[in-house]
């Protein structure tokens, strides 16, 4: 992982053991100051104080929405005579975005130890982590790092002498994007079909078992050891105020560099491709926050920052931190065809607009990709996503709706060639494959 930029130290909340020989073993990552909170630091404070703490940290829900993480705590109740349990999504299925299972794969102990504190906090005994079925790497070393923790009695009855008890289990999806909604993944975890549910009641009243769930993201989670560590204040010394702290961005596309990286939120979006080695051509756009998010084009990305507010002024979102800069040399018409493939594959069906909305869609852009459009074929792409955002039980529909209506937005006279070109004649001198390393 890159440690500085411009001669400034950059933060390593969540990646500091990620370039550690075997960083993700329980003797390693102790050594590097794995599991310190779980003593004073964490069970001589009450629960009310540690959720306070999240909430003066700032931390927002890193796997899409940027809810605030202690708000969301404060809304499960402590009086309905249910258990509470917590629930991590390890669902990792937007495309473009790789970020939580680094975490997985080279750091498991600081997402269980992130689990301990959030278990304390809200007064859990069970937790799940449901992780993608396709991660099988990842999926072998979360279980090898929770077999370390029941052994070293860091897990289980009476963990470290404190008098609190938890479990936690890995449940394996079988490989659904529907299911990186949370409550098509409670669903799921359940043992019913993965199909979302109508809200209210959610998840914090009525989640897993009918029981007050509290619901987040890893790289959410995983947050919690440093903010304990080193306090709520010191957390805020990155990023912006109403954006506080660091964020794992994944980047592939046309840079230099893909990868995975740690940055203060609030940098800037030119800046962000710099760090990951520069463009690769000349930029034509940039999906800035997975695949479901607006896309930018090049004079936006000049002025986008990367945080929730600064992308949303922009007129997209940060969503997942999947970043996907594209050159003069793609084709827009074929990154959206890949893009509305994917989400006319994915919807679970449940909802007519998304069932049939999504696949109309789709087969309309096939035709447009194809060379085969007749002149009708861009607005109404258009129409139909018009139509189906914002109509569904999910915002499964809503993520097809915005890409189709951006890019169409954005680079409609692309489109407009699409009209009267064939593929090879729109890419005649460019290259011919599609978007690399996101729709593949």
């Amino acid at each position: 992982m890159i440690t500085q930029w411009k001669g400034q130290d950059l933060p390593r909340v969540l990646s500091g053991r990620f370039d550690l020989d075997d960083g993700h073993t329980l003797a390693v990552a102790q050594k590097d100051g794995a599991y310190a909170t779980l003593g004073p630091k964490l069970f001589d404070q009450s629960q009310f104080e540690l959720i306070e703490m999240v909430m003066d940290s700032g931390l927002r829900g890193r796997g899409g929405a940027g809810f605030p993480t202690g708000m969301k705590w404060r809304f499960v109740p402590r009086s309905s005579g249910k258990p509470v349990y917590l629930v991590i999504n390890a669902d990792e299925s937007e495309p473009g975005t790789f970020k939580d299972r680094l975490i997985l794969e080279r750091d498991p102990h600081l997402l269980i130890e992130g689990m301990i504190i959030a278990g304390y906090a809200l007064g859990v005994r069970t937790a799940y982590i449901y992780v993608r079925g396709e991660m099988l790497p990842q999926i072998a070393r979360l279980n090898a790092a929770l077999r370390e923790c029941y052994d070293a009695g860091l897990l289980g009855e009476n963990i470290q002498g404190s008098g609190f008890s938890m479990d936690i289990y890995v449940h394996r999806g079988a490989g659904a994007y529907i299911c990186g909604e949370e409550t098509a993944l409670l669903n799921s975890l359940e043992g019913y079909k993965g199909q979302p549910r109508l809200k209210p009641p959610f998840p914090a009243v009525s989640g897993a078992f009918a029981a007050p769930t509290a619901v987040n993201n890893v790289e959410t989670i995983a947050a919690l050891p440093w903010i304990l560590n080193h306090g709520a204040q010191a957390y805020r010394q990155w990023g912006t105020d109403r954006s506080p702290g660091s964020k794992l961005f994944s980047i592939s596309g046309d840079v230099a560099k893909p990868g995975v990286y740690e940055i203060p939120l609030g940098m800037p979006m030119l800046e962000f491709f710099d760090l990951a080695g520069g463009m690769v051509g000349d930029l034509l756009g940039c999906i800035p926050g997975g695949s479901s998010a607006p896309v930018l084009n090049a004079e936006e990305c000049d002025k986008a920052t990367m945080d929730y507010e600064g992308l949303q002024a922009v007129g997209s979102m940060l969503g997942s931190g999947a970043v996907m800069p594209f050159n003069t040399q793609r084709d827009p018409v074929q990154i959206l065809n890949c893009l509305t493939r994917f989400y006319a594959h994915e919807s679970c069906g449940q909802c007519t607009p998304c069932r049939e909305g999504t696949g109309y869609a789709a087969r309309v852009l096939k035709q447009l990709a194809a060379g085969k459009g007749r002149g009708e074929e861009i607005d109404l792409a258009y129409d139909l996503a018009d139509n189906f955002e914002w109509t569904t039980i999910c915002p499964l529909a809503t993520a097809d709706a915005w890409p189709i209506k951006s890019f169409i937005s954005k680079f409609r006279d692309h489109f407009e060639r699409a009209l009267q070109h064939t593929p090879e004649q729109r890419q005649e001198g460019l290259l011919t494959a599609s978007f690399p390393g996101a729709f593949m």
